[in-house]
């Protein structure tokens, strides 16, 4: 099971000192009134989680532009689980919470996944861009040319090792491909000063940051970490229409970014895989944290599954604390970028 220690621990100070960390306080005074009033504690967890993720969906569809609610209104949600003694409903929760728990789409599909925020001892108002992202645009229909279209679903993926090291990623991918409905995967992270098309994603950990659970990946720039159950290449290329989702203008630059780190030479510009033959991964193009790491990842499961999809990573630009006008623009360039991908593998 999950700890959730340290995620719940800052909630106070969240709520203290983050306005937008109370948003579903009433909801989860109902999950607790639920709680004891009796009935299933599992079946009331995922309703309730359930219910988070989708009054988050229509807050940000309707103009609340802001991750951070759902994530403190998870913790908080956790937090009374634990209070009333049934803990082990937490998974249930979880899962429902994140949009993860939903079931397949019965219409042609664009799989859709970003983050919750971090690095939240350095600012507890720090929301992440790619979670306002998804929530902006799951159950959304993006068309393309010839009348086809394809459905946006979407899921937020936790800031923490642990959950990776269990095959969050791996899990999901396999549920919402299992119907063959998927056509197109896309995961989003906050990343740099632009957007960048991740390229080259590598195998190995070697960031020094901690997770939300302050816990190290175990990995580090002089020895880069193969995290369990990567027993692919050292790196793998992403296969989304990177030429037309760069050729989208707006307020920034879209980078098809092929900037890699190897044992051996260090930081270069790859031209191709067969130039990174041989080598050991350092970072890949998307760095050497999670972010890079869902990149490998979704790539590597859908070669075992035998899926042929176009999957790749993008890194929207960074922002310090939260800005509602700076994440409109980032999901309005997001939302053109896969309209202009998803129009260049269906034309």
């Amino acid at each position: 099971m999950t700890d959730f220690t340290v995620e719940i621990s800052r909630a106070g100070e969240a709520e203290r000192d983050v306005a937008e960390a109370r948003r579903y306080a009433a909801l989860i005074e109902r999950l607790r009134g639920q709680l004891a009033a009796g009935g299933d504690p599992l079946r009331i967890a995922s309703i309730a989680g359930s219910g988070l993720w989708q009054r988050a969906v229509d807050d940000v569809q309707d103009g609340f532009l802001d991750d951070r609610a759902l994530y403190w209104g998870r913790l908080a949600a956790h937090r009374c689980l634990q209070e009333v003694g049934h803990a082990e409903c937490g998974e249930a929760l979880e899962g429902a919470s994140r949009g993860l728990s939903e079931g397949a789409v019965d219409a042609p599909t664009l799989l859709l996944a970003g983050f919750d925020p971090f690095h939240l001892d350095r600012d507890i108002s720090q929301s992440n861009p790619s979670g306002t992202v998804v929530l902006a645009l799951h159950g959304s229909v993006v068309e393309a040319p010839a009348g086809r279209s394809l459905t946006v679903q979407a899921a937020i993926l936790p800031v923490r090792f642990a959950d990776f090291d269990a095959g969050i990623v791996e899990r999901l991918l396999t549920e919402r491909c299992a119907n063959g409905d998927v056509r197109m995967v896309v995961t989003v992270s906050m990343g740099r000063d632009a957007f960048d098309l991740e390229r080259f994603p590598g195998r190995r950990r070697s960031s020094a940051n901690p997770d939300n659970e302050r816990r190290l990946g175990g990995g580090r720039a002089e020895e880069p970490f193969v995290p369990h159950g990567l027993d692919g290449p050292e790196f793998l290329e992403f296969s989304l229409p990177a030429t037309a989702m760069a050729a989208i203008g707006g307020r920034w630059a879209v980078r098809d970014n092929h900037r890699v780190t190897t044992v051996a030479r260090g930081r270069l510009e790859a031209e191709s895989l067969e130039d990174l033959a041989g080598e050991t991964a350092v970072e890949g193009s998307g760095g050497g944290y999670l972010s890079n790491e869902v990149a490998y990842r979704t790539l590597l499961a859908a070669e075992r599954l035998g899926l042929d999809l176009p999957i790749g990573h993008i890194h929207v630009p960074a922002l310090r604390g939260h800005d509602a006008g700076w994440e409109r623009d980032i999901v309005d360039q997001v939302r053109q970028m896969i309209v202009a991908g998803v129009g260049a593998i269906t034309s």
